[in-house]
């Protein structure tokens, strides 16, 4: 259904005939580290998160997965060779 509390217009899974489920009732602001992302909206209340109603929980273990504006880091693994063996190659 689409929110019809402070989103309005937006599809939200939280709504229901008798309003919004979500705990309280409403829709939280975003978080400071959600500050450029895309999915960050303003609306007449203030900013909201389109995707998620409490953008803030998402931010507790690290970064948001949903977050447009932070790259993921790409983390390169150096194997480590056992001596032994890179000497019988070595050797070949």
């Amino acid at each position: 259904m689409q929110c019809m509390t402070i989103k309005e217009g937006i599809e939200c899974s939280f709504m229901a005939k008798k309003g919004c489920t979500f705990n309280g009732g409403v829709c939280h602001q975003i978080a400071e580290q959600c500050q450029g992302c895309d999915r960050a909206k303003t609306f007449a209340a203030g900013t909201f998160c389109v995707t998620f109603p409490d953008p803030a929980i998402k931010w507790r273990r690290g970064p948001c997965n949903m977050a447009s504006h932070v790259k993921a880091a790409a983390q390169t693994q150096t194997a480590k060779i056992n001596p032994l063996k890179a000497s019988k190659r070595a050797s070949r």
